[in-house]
């Protein structure tokens, strides 16, 4: 498999919260949920906060609800959402 295959069948996963122990939850949800890894977090302003994870598109979308439910049930989930087959610039940007 091509390293740009390989790319093609990875996901990012995000989740938004308000409140650090709403995204601290969401971020340990996700990971012991499914084989993703987590490659970053943005601190937003006003309290909201994402964590970003990346794997396989169906491992990530597992992921990515596990976190949500995770969130609402100690705080305020904002938005989750996955995006399969990300370009490839995006993950550079998620990065910084």
């Amino acid at each position: 498999m091509t390293a740009k295959r390989d790319y093609m069948e990875k996901a990012i996963g995000l989740i938004e919260t308000k409140g650090l122990v709403a995204m601290i939850e969401a971020a340990d949800q996700m990971l012991k949920a499914a084989e993703v890894h987590l490659i970053g977090r943005e601190r937003i302003g006003g309290g909201y906060t994402t964590v970003v994870v990346q794997g396989e598109v169906a491992a990530v979308k597992a992921a990515v609800d596990a976190g949500a439910a995770a969130a609402k049930r100690v705080g305020d989930l904002f938005a989750a959402h996955v995006i399969p087959r990300p370009h490839e610039e995006l993950e550079k940007v998620l990065r910084q």
